[in-house]
């Protein structure tokens, strides 16, 4: 009820979206808006320096994300760079229509558009890559915690279905890439501590030549956490070597090696939510506790991946990657301990041809996919954190695979894009423990996902884009054999249609920029999460949902002259309003058509302003607000709205920097990653309170 006014300012505002524009640029362009503090002349052609152009990778458009007919959300270093260096989630959250949660330190669960109800944690619904090569295995699940946020140069995340080009997933893509590595030789060493017992620290070192370049970094990160139970260490070691074979090849190779242990501190109710938040979940007459049982996750992670591209001409291009991955994966809950030896392997590979067919410029580009994993997976008792007595032994291999094919014509001020991809999935499982159970087969129907893109690029500093796209997600392998220790072969996938209509604009120079998108999402056959009173979980269809949501971002960046004590200034805000609703949804005797989608909030806010000064000073003032969302399928329980105000100073030098941090800053009590349709009422995992933090960087040239 905090902000229950500020929610209702904001719906007022996302009904009309005429007044919430206007509203917005009237404040921007105030006469000397924000100089007028700073009254110097200056040269106007020294003070309306171009933005950065942000270039995209995203269905393989390879250009400014202004002039890409796609809804993307990119985060850059500069943006992580904001926030405490420990996490992901704050930097992601900024994103409007994108929702990062930690339920506890090093346990990361992603949404975008709504995607979270599906995933009890993990990022499921989402298909990620690695430097162009995937990331999430064949069974439809990510290991993003296994990745530190230092090795992690940018991040784009496409928004709505991407199957046309990124094969199974109504959720959209995240495409993860690798720092640039500069010219020379360089030493780089880091150090960060904060509240709570965490620290980080890491040693990097990257060559760069004319024909190669490589960087090998090695980092660890420790928290105590802070709640009970929730102690994290991550230790990597990652490599990044490229290396051009002549003039026409270039060879790539990644490899990382992840070492990940958290403690899981369990859910709590809202009574011992309220009364001690930062204690683990208790023991119950029927359930022990999480500190009793000694709950905690283990990831040992290998990937190796190697990239080959190849230039046959100027007009004519391939580029194909393999990669083999090997997880052990360990879970002591609190009622089974999973032990899991996974295996995987795929390969993509993509050709690409431009041509000039007079006034129009014609590209294609088509190619395929495939995955291959053998996932074995045994559960036993869970007796205080170690192995008990054998309760199921299963063995499942998965095998998917995508050809897709993509062609786009420019032709003075417009673009059009059509994109087509066949996909099909094979899964089987037998229960090795139970010799009378046969061996299990599905064989989902192949699914033909297409996508249609328009572009008008009006004038230099307006462009208008629209979209359809159609999104197919057969159910990952967690949710087929859930925790509940039933194979549910009539787990139905999901599948989707998206329509958005989006805007663009640069004015004042191109020192304002604005993104507005509007969309509708039809999902049929959502798959939601149940779970039983012993905590055991499973998955089902749900009719369908209704997701619609209006997205919009706003950059004002200001340069100074060489005269000025000011180098730079940015104001930047972003809005998410998502109307999801149910469809027709019946369970039982229940009727939930018409509810608020589970774990949604109706409004998501983020802002802030970035001061950089000519001597090296910074500071990089943020807010981030979450409105209330449901906890439940029948919108009976709510968690609360939290605002969160956070800073980071600093000095940065050509050699160093030092810096120092706060977040949560008016020590809020809430929860981040609620557990969705929980039995007992176990929804709240509470997040930090008022933190701080400081850190030490060098870097060393030679």
């Amino acid at each position: 009820m905090k902000y229950k006014l500020l929610g209702v300012l904001l719906g007022y505002l996302v009904h009309r979206p005429a007044t919430f524009f206007f509203l917005l640029l009237t404040i921007l362009m105030v006469p000397g808006f924000p100089s007028a503090a700073w009254a110097q002349e200056t040269n106007a052609a020294d003070t309306t320096r171009q933005l950065e152009e942000v270039v995209v990778q995203a269905y393989q458009y390879k250009r400014p994300v202004f002039k890409t007919p796609a809804s993307i959300g990119v985060i850059r270093v500069n943006e992580l760079q904001r926030f405490n260096e420990t996490t992901l989630v704050p930097a992601f959250n900024t994103v409007p229509g994108v929702r990062l949660e930690e339920r506890s330190p090093g346990s990361y669960r992603l949404s975008v558009r709504g995607s979270t109800i599906r995933s009890p944690f993990g990022v499921r619904n989402v298909k990620v890559y690695w430097n162009d090569i995937p990331l999430t295995d064949p069974g439809g699940n990510t290991y993003l915690n296994q990745l530190d946020p230092a090795v992690i140069g940018s991040a784009e995340i496409v928004k709505g279905p991407g199957s046309s080009l990124y094969g199974a997933g109504t959720g959209g893509a995240l495409l993860l890439a690798s720092p640039t590595i500069t010219t020379g030789h360089l030493l780089k060493a880091g150090l960060q501590f904060g509240s709570f017992g965490s620290g980080l620290w890491n040693l990097s070192y990257e060559e760069a030549g004319r024909q190669s370049s490589h960087q090998v970094q090695y980092l660890h990160q420790q928290a105590d956490g802070y709640r009970d139970h929730t102690r994290m260490s991550r230790d990597m070691f990652n490599s990044v070597f490229r290396f051009e074979l002549d003039d026409n090849q270039l060879l790539e190779t990644f490899i990382f090696y992840s070492d990940l242990f958290y403690q899981t501190p369990g859910g709590l109710n809202l009574a011992e939510f309220e009364s001690n938040p930062r204690q683990a979940r208790p023991a119950t007459p029927t359930l022990p506790g999480a500190v009793e049982q000694n709950a905690y996750v283990s990831l040992r992670s290998f990937y190796m991946g190697v990239a080959h591209e190849y230039t046959f001409s100027k007009n004519l291009s391939n580029r194909t990657s393999v990669y083999g991955n090997q997880v052990n994966f360990k879970n002591a809950a609190i009622r089974n301990y999973d032990h899991r030896n996974e295996q995987s392997l795929g390969a993509r590979s993509v050709t690409t041809l431009n041509s000039q067919l007079g006034e129009a410029r014609l590209t294609l580009l088509g190619g395929g996919e495939f995955q291959w994993g053998f996932l074995p997976t045994k559960s036993y008792q869970n007796i205080g954190g170690k192995e008990g007595a054998l309760l199921a032994d299963d063995e499942s291999s998965v095998f998917i695979y995508s050809l897709f094919g993509q062609g786009e014509i420019s032709w003075k001020r417009w673009s059009a894009t059509g994109g087509l991809s066949f996909n099909r999935q094979h899964l089987n499982f037998q229960r090795l423990s139970d010799v009378s159970t046969p061996e299990e087969e599905i064989n989902y129907d192949p699914e033909i996902m297409p996508r249609l893109a328009l572009l008008w690029n009006a004038s230099n500093s307006l462009v208008i884009f629209s979209s359809y796209s159609r999104g197919f997600s057969p159910p990952t392998l967690a949710e087929i054999n859930a925790s509940n220790g039933v194979f549910n072969k009539n787990l139905q996938p999901e599948t989707g249609n998206n329509y958005e209509l989006g805007l663009r604009s640069r004015l004042l120079n191109n020192q304002l920029t604005v993104e507005l998108t509007g969309y509708a999402f039809q999902l049929e056959e959502t798959i939601v999460i149940r779970r039983e009173p012993d905590g055991g979980e499973y998955f089902e269809n749900a009719g369908n949902t209704n997701q619609n949501g209006l997205e919009a971002a706003i950059t004002y960046k200001k340069d100074f002259t060489q005269g000025s004590l000011l180098k730079s200034i940015t104001v930047w805000t972003s809005y998410g309003y998502n109307h999801y609703r149910f469809g027709n949804y019946i369970k039982g005797q229940q009727d939930f058509s018409g509810n608020e989608l589970t774990g949604t909030p109706a409004h998501i806010f983020s802002g802030g302003v970035d001061v950089l000064t000519r001597p090296g000073l910074y500071l990089r003032a943020t807010c981030l607000y979450t409105d209330k969302l449901p906890l439940n399928d029948a919108n009976t329980v709510y968690a609360d709205a939290y605002l969160l105000p956070g800073f980071r100073i600093g000095y940065q030098h050509q050699r160093f920097e030092v810096y120092a941090g706060g977040e949560n800053l008016l020590d809020q009590t809430y929860s981040l990653g609620n557990d969705l349709n929980a039995v007992g009422g176990r929804y709240y995992n509470a997040a930090a309170g008022r933190s701080f933090y400081g850190g030490l960087k060098v870097k060393l040239s030679f």
